[in-house]
C-alpha cells in the first residue's frame, strides 16, 4: 500500500497537497541539483522519431502544439529500455528520484518516460493501481488550499464562476489523467499531462507525477483501468 497519502481537489488535483500549479503558481520550482542513483541500470534499445512523437495532435477535442524536444535532456525523452522485472507487462514503475516512468511492454523491456515530479513524490513509495482515467480533466482547488493562498483565490475570481480550471488548453492537468487508489480508495494521486512540458525531469509542484503531453496520450492507450502501479523509495 502507499506509505504517505496527501490530498488533491474534489478527486482531481491541488496545488497546496496535490499535483501541479495553476498558470505558473508553484511554491516548489526548480532544477535538480543533484540526480539520485535509479534504481534500475536500463540500456536503451529504441528510440522513436522524436519529430514525428512529439509533433502536433489535431485530432483531440483541444489541439496539441508540437513539444520543442530539443530544450529537455535527452534521456527524459520517451524510448524503449531494457528492463530486468518479474511484475506482470503492463505494470508501471515510478522512480521519483530519477525522473523517470516506466510501462513494462514485453518481457525484459519497457517504455521508459520522463517525468516532472512534485516534492511530495519524495515522501511516499508503494503500489496502487489505476482505478479512473478522464480525457481534459478539469482543475478544481480544494478549498482548504484556497483558503491558504491568496494568489489562488484572486486567480480563480478570474475563472467561471470561480470554480476552477475547466479541461482543455489551460488545465494544469493537461490531455489527460490517471487517478491512483489503494485498499481503500482514492490516494489523492494522479499522473497526468502539463502545460509545462520544458520542466520534465525537475521538481515541479507539491504533489503529483507530469508528463508531456505527447506522453500521457500514448501511456494513457496502454494502461487499462486496474493497471499496477509501484512507486519506488
Amino acid at each position: 500500500m502507499i506509505t504517505r497519502r496527501f490530498l488533491c481537489a474534489s478527486g482531481l488535483a491541488s496545488l497546496a497537497a496535490g499535483c501541479t500549479s495553476l498558470d505558473g503558481f508553484s511554491d516548489f520550482d526548480e532544477r535538480p541539483k543533484r540526480q539520485a542513483r535509479p534504481h534500475f541500470q536500463t540500456r536503451t534499445v529504441h528510440r522513436p522519431n522524436y519529430r514525428e512523437v512529439y509533433g502536433a495532435i489535431g485530432s483531440e477535442s483541444t489541439p496539441i502544439l508540437p513539444f520543442n524536444y530539443s530544450v529537455l535532456d535527452p534521456r527524459f525523452l520517451r524510448q524503449t529500455v531494457t528492463f530486468p522485472t518479474n511484475e506482470p507487462i503492463g505494470t508501471i514503475f515510478i522512480d521519483p528520484g530519477d525522473y523517470h516512468l516506466y510501462f513494462v511492454e514485453a518481457r525484459g523491456h519497457a517504455t521508459r518516460y520522463g517525468v516532472g515530479v512534485g516534492k511530495e513524490g519524495f515522501g511516499w513509495n508503494g503500489r496502487a493501481k489505476i482505478n479512473m482515467k478522464r480525457d481534459w480533466p478539469d482543475w478544481v482547488p480544494p478549498a482548504e488550499m484556497v483558503a491558504r493562498s491568496p494568489e489562488i483565490r484572486a486567480q480563480l475570481e478570474q475563472t467561471p464562476r470561480g470554480m476552477g480550471v475547466r479541461g482543455g488548453p489551460r488545465s494544469p492537468l493537461g490531455a489527460r489523467a490517471m487517478y491512483l487508489f489503494g485498499p481503500h480508495g482514492d490516494l489523492g494521486y494522479r499522473i497526468h499531462g502539463t502545460t509545462e512540458p520544458d520542466t520534465i525531469g525537475s521538481n515541479v509542484s507539491s504533489g503529483c507525477i507530469r508528463m508531456i503531453n505527447q506522453d500521457i496520450i500514448h501511456l494513457y492507450s496502454r494502461a487499462a483501468i486496474g493497471t499496477p502501479v509501484i512507486v519506488l523509495a
